[in-house]
C-alpha cells in the first residue's frame, strides 16, 4: 500500500460534488494509459480504502453520496470510474520525476527502433537526448510513451537524420551453439523463417527494429564465441539487398 505522503489525489467532479481518492501515482498513470484495461489491486493503489469528499480533511463520502455519483457503493467500481474519468493532482516534484522517467522511456524506444538513414546505423541514446534538449521537446506525463514517440520524431527530424526501420537478418547457428543461441535470436524480433538441420544446426530469418542489429550481433558473437554466420537480407531503407556481416 502506498503511503499517504507519497500518494496523490485523484479527483472526479460529478453531480455537484468532488469525489477524491489517495492513490499511487505510478499505478494510476499506468491504469489511465491502458484505458482501464488492467487488473487493480486496491491495496497497492490506494493509501486509504475510502472515497473522500475532501481527502486532505479526511471527509469521507457516505454510501448515499457514492450511490448518487457512481450508482454503486462497490469500492473498486468507484476507483475505476475516478481513475478513468477524473484527473490526477500531481505535485511539482512528482510531475518532474514522472516526466523524466517518461522521457527516458521514449529515448529508449527511439534508440531501439530508429536509425540514421544516411549511415544505416543506430543513433546512440545520448545523441537522441541532446537533440530532444535542443528542440525543447515537451513530454506529457499523462500520455503513454508509445503515443508520444511519433510526435517526438517529427520534432527531431529537422535536427538529425532519423527514421524507424526494420531489418531482416539470415542466421546460421552451428549445432554446438544452436540450442542456447536460438533463444537470443528469438528474443530480438519476429522469426520469419526457421529450420533445424539434421546435423543439429539451425537456420532462420529474423525481422527486428534496425536500431537493434548492432546489439544483436554483439550478443550472438558473445554466446557463440564468434562462431555464427549472419547475412542481412533486407537492408534498412531498401526493399531488399544482401550484406555479409563480418
Amino acid at each position: 500500500m502506498v503511503s499517504v505522503d507519497e500518494a496523490v489525489i485523484a479527483r472526479l467532479e460529478s453531480h455537484g460534488m468532488h469525489m477524491e481518492l489517495l492513490v499511487d501515482p505510478e499505478i494510476a498513470l499506468e491504469f489511465r494509459e491502458k484505458h482501464g484495461e488492467m487488473q487493480l489491486d486496491l491495496d497497492d493503489i490506494l493509501a486509504s480504502r475510502f472515497v473522500f469528499i475532501d481527502a486532505k480533511a479526511g471527509e469521507k463520502a457516505s454510501n448515499e453520496e457514492l450511490a448518487k455519483v457512481f450508482e454503486t457503493t462497490e469500492l473498486e467500481a468507484c476507483v475505476r470510474r475516478v481513475l478513468t474519468k477524473g484527473e490526477l493532482q500531481l505535485t511539482t516534484d512528482q510531475r518532474r520525476r514522472m516526466v523524466e522517467r517518461k522521457r527516458k522511456l521514449i529515448v529508449s524506444i527511439i534508440a531501439r527502433n530508429a536509425i540514421n538513414p544516411q549511415t544505416g546505423t543506430p543513433h546512440p541514446p545520448t545523441r537522441i537526448e541532446n537533440a530532444m534538449d535542443e528542440a525543447r521537446v515537451h513530454i506529457d506525463p499523462f500520455r503513454s510513451a508509445d503515443a508520444q514517440v511519433q510526435d517526438v520524431l517529427k520534432v527531431l527530424r529537422p535536427l538529425i537524420p532519423i527514421r524507424f526501420e526494420h531489418v531482416s537478418i539470415a542466421v546460421h547457428l552451428p549445432a554446438d551453439h544452436a540450442p542456447k543461441a536460438y533463444a537470443i535470436v528469438k528474443g530480438f524480433g519476429e522469426l520469419k523463417k526457421e529450420e533445424w538441420q539434421r546435423d543439429g544446426s539451425w537456420i532462420g530469418i529474423v525481422d527486428m527494429p534496425a536500431g537493434l542489429h548492432t546489439e544483436f550481433y554483439g550478443e550472438l558473437n558473445k554466446r557463440t564465441h564468434g562462431n555464427v554466420e549472419t547475412r542481412i537480407v533486407k537492408q534498412p531503407g531498401t526493399p531488399g539487398g544482401r550484406a555479409k556481416h563480418e
